[in-house]
């Protein structure tokens, strides 16, 4: 795992496929991306802070293109990585294995679990924008945040698809942001573009992009609704701070 194939794309031209997913963090989220990736085709190393031996179930399910790992070994071998920690453990995630790679940051913040941070509650920054300061020679590009996991794995749809649902990303590299919306795009998601990281603020909690929009009821998040790419930027523009 962690090799990358080389596929031609015009004459005299060479792009680089990303084969291999790494994961800092297999919770909700981590586990429910690891099985879209690995039915879309790719490879996943899986990591948590309590060692590989507490994956060892979910490797298992996954099937011979997962395998377990450390944190430090996921970002290393990884083509792009997901991150998906508590936001209060950011400054954890490994820096040097990530340097010029694709992070993707599924994090919100949540201060009963986070604690405070006053320039987040101040509106300063966001929470992507402090991995990226952490993550400096990275590319952190902000996705998955605003969707239920039970969501995220139900409303996966080939491209094409009548009800095909979008996420949103934002990020403030355009080429991150294109290869984030490439690897969605195989995962089964179209997505909306939603600016740099200082604009994901737009579908961070309380607002109108945050999970409901992908619930068929918003007492009830137990079923999922398709919301399409028009839905997705209507509820990015309603938001407000």
């Amino acid at each position: 795992m962690g090799s990358r194939r080389a596929a031609r794309c015009g004459p005299g031209e060479r792009r680089v496929e990303m084969t291999t997913v790494g994961l800092i963090g297999s919770g909700h989220i981590g586990s429910t991306v690891a099985r879209l990736a690995v039915a879309a085709g790719y490879d996943v190393v899986l990591s948590n802070r309590r060692g590989p031996d507490t994956l060892a179930d979910l490797v298992d399910e996954l099937g011979p293109r997962a395998r377990a790992a450390t944190p430090p070994e996921a970002a290393a071998d990884g083509d792009l990585v997901v991150v998906t920690i508590p936001l209060k453990a950011y400054r954890d995630v490994p820096v040097d294995p990530l340097a010029g790679k694709l992070v993707i940051d599924t994090n919100n913040y949540y201060p009963d679990r986070d604690g405070r941070f006053p320039e987040l509650d101040a509106g300063s920054t966001t929470s992507s924008e402090l991995l990226q300061r952490h993550l400096s020679r990275s590319r952190v590009v902000k996705a998955f945040n605003n969707i239920f996991f039970k969501h995220l794995l139900a409303l996966a749809r080939p491209a094409g698809s009548a009800d095909r649902s979008a996420l949103p990303v934002a990020g403030d590299d355009p080429s991150a942001k294109a290869e984030a919306a490439a690897f969605l795009d195989r995962l089964g998601y179209d997505t909306v573009d939603a600016g740099t990281l200082a604009d994901s603020w737009r579908y961070q909690p309380d607002t109108p992009a945050y999970g409901v929009i992908y619930s068929a009821d918003p007492q009830d998040w137990e079923r999922e609704s398709p919301a399409d790419a028009d839905s997705v930027r209507s509820a990015l523009a309603a938001a407000s701070r």
